[in-house]
């Protein structure tokens, strides 16, 4: 088992495990620790605990030290500097005629890196770019292509839901959603009301997928004859979050809902209880 703590480097972002050594740490606390992009300013999110090692990345990298108030005062002109740097990377994409859209800029803590992060539609020929604003910056530039669910994430917005974007606010990672999740849930698969502002489907047709999956198993399939109390039927409908069932009766013609318990499958009572 590893001692570790939970980091966290941006809001939403993925949590990344350290040793916390012997530091007292606790959660909302700041840390300075060195990451693999160089020493970074991060936010305790998981207190210390343990883990087996198939639950981290070794070998485990170390705090270096609780944050400070000078660090706090280092992050903040990094915000300011990294604005700056924007501004001129704008400008420098239009002169050299880039098909790119710029959508952060970003510095290291040390400030040995500075990151510009744009989405495009294809590969983009950007080394002639690069020297250019590595002779303004003096210092590594990394240009990284993102996609369109990641500048999302980073630019944050309002979903369809009126609510801010779960990509900017809780997500750490995203998840694979299908359009065979908004099938199962008897959503319109009419693009607009199942795609989120980065034109991708919705990160919520994940949450209750797993919910109607289940329902799915338990219950019968649309077109299965049934017999209920009133008689014979086939199912016509399901109502997957309710286990309810809507079936059209053979001898009238009308539609009545029942619950799994009500009804029998021929020569199979379905007894699944109602969750």
């Amino acid at each position: 088992m590893y001692k570790v703590i939970g980091v966290r480097f941006k809001k939403a972002g993925k949590i990344y495990y350290f040793n916390p050594l012997d530091y007292d740490l606790d959660e909302e606390d700041y840390v300075i620790v060195e990451t693999a992009r160089g020493v970074e300013y991060g936010k305790v999110v998981v207190r210390e605990r343990e883990v087996g090692e198939n639950d981290v990345v070794l070998p485990l990298k170390k705090i270096v030290r609780p944050a400070r108030s000078e660090d706090v005062e280092k992050v903040e002109e990094n915000h300011l500097e990294a604005q700056k740097a924007f501004d001129i990377g704008l400008v420098k994409i239009e002169e050299h005629q880039l098909d790119m859209k710029l959508v952060d800029v970003e510095y290291t803590f040390d400030r040995n890196k500075i990151i510009f992060y744009f989405t495009a539609e294809g590969r983009v020929d950007f080394r002639n770019l690069v020297k250019d604003l590595a002779s303004i910056f003096r210092t590594r530039i990394e240009l990284r292509q993102i996609g369109v669910r990641d500048e999302a994430k980073m630019l944050g917005g309002i979903g369809p839901c009126g609510r801010m974007l779960c990509c900017s606010t809780f997500l750490g990672d995203f998840e694979p959603v299908s359009i065979k999740m908004a099938k199962d849930q008897n959503l319109s698969l009419n693009p607009s009301k199942i795609s989120g502002l980065c034109g991708r489907l919705m990160c919520c047709l994940k949450y209750e997928n797993d919910d109607y999956e289940e329902a799915k198993k338990l219950m019968p399939d649309v077109g299965t004859r049934v017999d209920t109390p009133e008689g014979p039927g086939k199912v016509v409908g399901l109502n997957l979050l309710e286990r309810l069932l809507q079936v059209s009766l053979t001898e009238e013609d009308h539609v009545l809902e029942y619950t799994l318990e009500e009804i029998m499958e021929p020569e199979k009572k379905l007894v699944h209880s109602i969750k």
